[in-house]
């Protein structure tokens, strides 16, 4: 099922819903307009439910085939939530909502996800059940992980579940995959330093949390270095350090964030562990306090194998054997899907949007989803549903 099929007939319409998402861009669980222009899709479309309110603004349209007899079923996922990033594009659709941005490309994926429902609620060339899923708050919230405690296996039972991420660095209409671990898991760093403050021209008479801050900032870049087996991945880093307001007065308290990254669970115990005594225990040979946390937000993403197979075929159907490429290495970046595929066996494959070597990455105020790519996205989706699920006779 290549890309010049039924969904290419429609991809001016896809390109206007995309620009429209990207327009009216909405935050974590406050996807209210984005849910609803989904739902209402899905009922034009013909799909014969439409489940909404599940993690608060998703929705799951169900999707039979022609022949339903074989009882099998697959679900395929896209997320909807933006950034809260001030755009900086210039484009005529860019975001009207001040501070807030589709910086990651997931009005891309729920439009692609859209296509592809359009398309298999017209055709139903398959046998069983398809269950299209989209979700809230990717970013930070754990969406999937809210739907999933909410019972979106047990509510939908499905074989496997498949999602599909934009990439601006790959060329423009190439799929990557990659068995195992594809995207790393990620926790929040939390430190505050309890000091004492004082005048800075008499240092004595306090202790300067900013200079206990930079020990601990060097010290944890040892963890990795130092602590994690070199051919492990992890990461530790401080973004952000707060403390102070003027040139000549040492203050009460610094506070620090960052984030850390790995991919094996024991390197996340290790690297936990490392983080809560380093700072802790630096901060108590100045003689000072230091709070910490070490705030698990997503596992790390992990391609089940027989469903990599699956998806790297069915990305092959669409668009030939060459612009189908291994994932020579995962990346850090995190990914909420993971918590579907800690309780599901599917896959999580990445789809070149690249137009040139200067395009912005995701994450960026002038980052924009390539069109193009669109239909590309939406026969995956369609051909891993008829392919899993063949009419039988």
């Amino acid at each position: 099922m290549p890309v010049n099929n039924r969904i290419a007939d429609f991809h001016a319409e896809m390109t206007a819903w995309r620009r429209d998402f990207h327009e009216h861009p909405e935050l974590a669980f406050e996807e209210v307009r984005t849910s609803e222009i989904v739902a209402d899709k899905l009922r034009a479309f013909g799909c014969d439910e439409v489940i909404t309110g599940i993690a608060k603004t998703g929705v799951v349209g169900v999707i039979r085939g022609n022949n339903a007899a074989s009882g099998r079923a697959i679900g395929l996922r896209a997320d909807m939530d933006a950034l809260p990033i001030l755009e900086e594009t210039g484009l005529a659709y860019a975001s009207k909502n001040a501070g807030k941005m589709h910086a990651c490309g997931h009005d891309g994926h729920t439009t692609m996800l859209l296509g592809a429902a359009k398309y298999l609620a017209e055709t139903r060339n398959f046998d069983g059940t398809v269950y299209v899923i989209f979700q809230p708050a990717e970013e930070n919230f754990g969406g999937g992980e809210v739907m999933v405690k909410e019972g979106l296996f047990e509510r939908f039972p499905m074989e496997r579940v498949f999602g599909l991420h934009n990439w601006p660095s790959l060329p423009a209409g190439t799929f990557a995959w990659r068995e195992g671990p594809v995207m790393a898991a990620v926790a929040n760093l939390e430190v505050t330093i309890t000091g004492k403050g004082a005048h800075g021209a008499i240092p004595q008479n306090g202790n300067d949390p900013i200079v206990i801050a930079a020990a601990i900032v060097q010290a944890l870049q040892s963890i990795v270095a130092r602590n994690v087996e070199p051919v492990e991945g992890g990461v530790i880093t401080i973004g952000h350090i707060n403390g102070g307001h003027t040139y000549n007065v040492i203050p009460e308290q610094v506070s620090m964030l960052g984030t850390a990254r790995w991919f094996a669970p024991e390197v996340g115990d290790l690297l936990e562990k490392r983080f809560l005594e380093t700072v802790t225990g630096i901060a108590a040979a100045f003689g000072a306090k230091a709070d910490a946390k070490f705030i698990r937000l997503y596992p790390a993403t992990i391609n089940e194998p027989v469903s990599t197979g699956l998806a790297a075929d069915a990305a092959r159907a669409v668009q030939g054997d060459a612009r189908v490429i291994p994932m020579a290495k995962p990346t850090m970046g995190g990914e909420d899907f993971s918590f579907m595929l800690n309780v599901k066996d599917g896959a999580y494959l990445m789809l070149g949007g690249g137009r040139s070597a200067t395009d912005a990455m995701v994450h960026h105020p002038k980052y924009d989803f390539n069109d193009e790519i669109l239909p590309v996205g939406a026969s995956w989706w369609a051909a891993l549903a008829e392919r899993l699920l063949p009419r039988q006779g």
